[in-house]
């Protein structure tokens, strides 16, 4: 087994409350930054509270970043740091940005670093609303050495990205891949599917000749993040701070779509939620394939409360490409550090989100999914290997992480709940996701509006 599991950035345990822990109660200087935070000035790109170097910081965690704020307090005993546990946001629940309007109110009371397991959080944490500071800090410009940003893997900033400014950095990456069961597909005498044509055949093979077995499932919200995603469907296109375009009539997303239900009507395609006890109980053993997310591998195989796949199985394969056409790919959670731009001690609050998103000690040592940092990342990986859970490498995983299609973007909205709304039931009562297109796309495209997207 490897020695950690890979799990969701997006935290599935939610703290009742928040739960204060003095890090350290010593205060002592906060190590340096790469611009002048002294004053009130905006040489980072923002308008700068009055800097009190040695004060130290507030830092709001979920509870599974606690092994990050205990790798830090080990690294630097003598800062002075207080952690609050709460939600992280986790399933959409909005905390973040619902305490930060908050303290925009009273003027007063922002944290200086808070972690969200939701993706989407830049596009609002970067807008002032109501002549307001933007809560989140501008990194990019000289609070976060330009090294360091370069070297999070391509591509895994621009959730964090607006007009060209980073204002967050990314904790993991949930890029998808194929897992597949090796002994099964020996067994059965399959070959691996490089193409989603191919999967599809396979998925046809399957149900004719090995009925009960699977090589998927579309039974939760994230569902359009796999499929759709890695489709290049274009229903979630952020062209702008305020602006979208949606169109799920493309050729793209009637492909996915067509897959999707070809799959659902014979079956190969698991329509329970992967996370339930029918799940479970009904394919253990017969999973032949699933295309999912880098942290399948330890919330799904490797995890006795589910499939609990034993050793030497497991194996991995880059995600399937349309037809000739380069493979991409999408990303299903993976988790953002923001460093609040109204903080007085700038140089420690920036100190402490670069140890959490790039240090060994935790991200390789600690951290359960794979690392945004692309240093981190390559060592994660050679710890996971060395394990000898894995039926091959995990190069995969790498080739897909830089695969994600940047045209599927982080909207203030969330795209799981409108799935989750208007096509899951379709989907989990054998409906045609190819015939509702048009009804998901109206659904995304009122969200949007509410949410005040200008919508084209």
């Amino acid at each position: 087994m490897p020695s950690r599991s890979i799990l969701p950035g997006r935290s599935r345990l939610a703290a009742a409350g928040l739960a204060v822990t003095a890090l350290t109660l010593a205060a002592c200087g906060s190590g340096s930054s790469s611009g002048s935070a002294s004053g009130g000035g905006g040489s980072y790109g923002f308008k700068q509270a009055k800097q009190s170097a040695g004060s130290g910081i507030t830092v709001w965690i979920d509870a599974d970043r606690s092994a990050a704020a205990a790798a830090y307090k080990a690294a630097n005993p003598s800062d002075k740091v207080t952690v609050v546990t709460y939600d992280g946001s986790a399933n959409g629940s909005g905390s973040f940005k619902t305490k930060m309007a908050l303290y925009d109110r009273s003027g007063s009371g922002w944290p200086d670093v808070v972690f969200s397991s939701q993706n989407n959080d830049a596009s609002w944490a970067s807008q002032g609303n109501g002549g307001k500071q933007p809560y989140a800090a501008v990194l990019n410009q000289g609070l976060v050495p330009q090294g360091t940003i370069s070297s999070f893997t391509q591509g895994s900033l621009d959730p964090c990205t607006v007009g060209g400014k980073v204002y967050c950095l990314r904790n993991d990456l949930a890029q998808v891949v194929l897992w597949y069961d090796k002994s099964l597909m020996t067994k059965f005498g399959y070959t691996v599917p490089t193409t989603w044509e191919e999967f599809q055949q396979l998925g046809a093979k399957v149900a004719k000749e090995h009925p009960g077995y699977i090589v998927g499932d579309v039974g939760d919200t994230w569902t359009p993040e796999i499929y759709m995603w890695g489709s290049q469907c274009q229903a979630n296109q952020v062209t702008g701070a305020r602006s979208v375009t949606v169109n799920t009539a493309t050729p793209e997303c009637q492909r996915a779509a067509a897959l999707i239900d070809a799959g659902v009507a014979n079956k190969s395609l698991s329509t329970t939620s992967v996370f339930t006890p029918e799940f479970v109980k009904q394919f253990s053993g017969k999973v032949l394939a699933m295309p999912g997310p880098a942290w399948f591998a330890g919330a799904i195989f490797n995890n006795p409360s589910s499939l609990n796949l034993p050793k030497g199985r497991l194996g991995v394969a880059p995600p399937p490409a349309w037809g000739s056409s380069a493979a991409v790919t999408g990303d299903v959670g993976g988790g953002t550090w923001f460093v609040s731009s109204h903080s007085k001690d700038l140089a420690l609050a920036s100190k402490f989100a670069q140890f959490v998103t790039t240090a060994d000690a935790y991200q390789v040592e600690k951290a359960p999914g794979y690392p945004a940092y692309g240093p981190a990342a390559q060592k994660w990986l050679a710890k996971q290997e060395s394990s000898g859970y894995y039926a091959t490498d995990l190069s995969a995983l790498t080739a897909a992480g830089k695969a994600i299609w940047s045209g599927w973007g982080s909207p203030a909205f969330s795209q799981e709940a409108v799935w989750a709304k208007v096509m899951s039931p379709i989907v989990t009562s054998g409906g045609s996701v190819a015939s509702n297109l048009d009804k998901w796309g109206q659904a995304i495209k009122d969200q949007a509006k509410i949410t005040g997207y200008d919508v084209k």
